[in-house]
């Protein structure tokens, strides 16, 4: 890493775009015409498009027709989490809609359900869902109106805590209901297949593997099984999702699925790094005589790339515009709160303190993060909390 260049470690906010992803959309903004178009330069764009759609379907083992491309993971949230589904030519109805109190704000909007029908699913203090509660609220309901929808994340944005969703899954149809699975944060880290998730609908995102923002997918476990339309008008994506697709966008996304398979082997190695940072965050508290740092997670498997802490008599407000200062980018959580640094929905429903969650900060790594890095980053800290114990000793 050259002098003065800054070192990103918010790859759970968004991964930069990739060489491979770049070009692929370059090549697409050269070109001209409307995929829905029948003639050479719509069928060139066309080309694209399902390029990209068969790269995913086989990442995920589905077919190409369970893809269904969106403007990205919020769009696809909004339209798998529908009280009306589609099955075989008929309608289904949903009764309600149960989420968990840490997925992301979109999932937590809850769709198209009424506010009414909107039930949350508490978690444990280590951040992973709670298996008895859940069966406790689907047994509660009344399966002959309607079967229930659970969304459910495959993994946690802030602390990195991997759900176990196949355990999710058997009590869901244990229950005749059905299951959406946000897995934004699995992609590319993780197995995304609806078969093996036991899922109905998986979504996903482009941004968070090297590919652009602004493109996204939501992935049917069944062919014959999808929530109705969000966006109506024409026919585009298999009458799924109406409206000219994002062609340069999804080529992007496409790239960056393809580039998946060779990036996968190196997430042991980030593990390492991840625990490395661990490890002197601890050091660099107990020289300074600082309170013990508290690593949110800790106890339940989480992704090799997150690590979400909290240093006692730090706002992460303070320790933001320090990093930032010293060139270094990192979170205090989710990123999707207008720029604003707010207390954590996901720390809350874990039970963490308000004060405690507002010194709360997350690293997350990306594939070609280094040892380097890490130790850049442990040096800007060490700075960081030794002028704030001195301030606290002058006091």
């Amino acid at each position: 890493m050259k002098q003065g260049e800054r070192l990103y470690l918010d790859y759970n906010a968004s991964a930069p775009l990739t060489d491979a992803a770049r070009r692929a959309m370059l090549e697409v903004m050269a070109l001209r015409g409307n995929p829905s178009s029948t003639h050479a330069e719509g069928r060139a764009m066309r080309k694209h498009v399902e390029a990209s759609r068969a790269a995913l379907a086989t990442h995920a083992g589905v077919a190409p027709k369970q893809v269904v491309f969106t403007s990205g993971a919020t769009e696809a949230a909004a339209m798998a989490l529908s009280p009306v589904m589609r099955r075989s030519g008929g309608e289904l109805r949903c009764s309600r809609l149960l989420v968990s109190a840490i997925e992301h704000p979109c999932v937590l909007a809850g769709g198209r359900f009424a506010p009414e029908a909107v039930e949350t699913i508490p978690v444990t203090q280590d951040g992973v869902v709670d298996l008895q509660a859940l069966e406790a609220m689907l047994r509660a309901g009344d399966s002959g109106i309607g079967p229930a929808l659970v969304a459910i994340m495959l993994a946690n944005n802030e602390t990195g805590v991997i759900q176990p969703i196949r355990k999710v899954s058997e009590i869901v149809r244990r229950h005749g209901a059905m299951l959406m699975v946000d897995a934004v944060q699995g992609l590319g880290r993780l197995d995304v297949a609806p078969a093996q998730l036991g899922a109905d609908f998986v979504i996903v995102s482009a941004h968070k593997i090297g590919g652009p923002q602004g493109a996204g997918a939501l992935i049917l476990g069944d062919a014959t099984l999808a929530p109705v339309a969000l966006l109506r008008g024409g026919g585009q994506e298999n009458f799924h999702r109406a409206g000219t697709e994002n062609v340069a966008a999804i080529a992007g996304f496409g790239a960056a699925i393809a580039e998946l398979p060779e990036l996968a082997g190196r997430w042991s190695g980030i593990s390492r790094i991840r625990d490395f940072l661990e490890d002197g965050i601890d050091t660099i508290s107990r020289e300074a005589g600082m309170a013990e740092p508290v690593i949110f997670g800790s106890r339940a498997e989480r992704l090799a790339n997150t690590l979400c802490f909290a240093q006692p008599g730090i706002s992460a407000e303070t320790a933001l515009i320090s990093l930032d200062l010293a060139g270094i980018a990192v979170s205090s959580g989710s990123a999707c709160s207008s720029g604003k640094v707010r207390a954590s929905h996901v720390l809350e429903a874990m039970g963490v303190s308000g004060t405690l969650a507002g010194s709360a900060l997350r690293i997350s790594l990306g594939s070609d993060s280094t040892s380097q890095n890490a130790g850049r980053f442990l040096a800007a800290w060490k700075d960081i909390v030794g002028r704030m114990a001195r301030r606290v000793d002058a006091a």
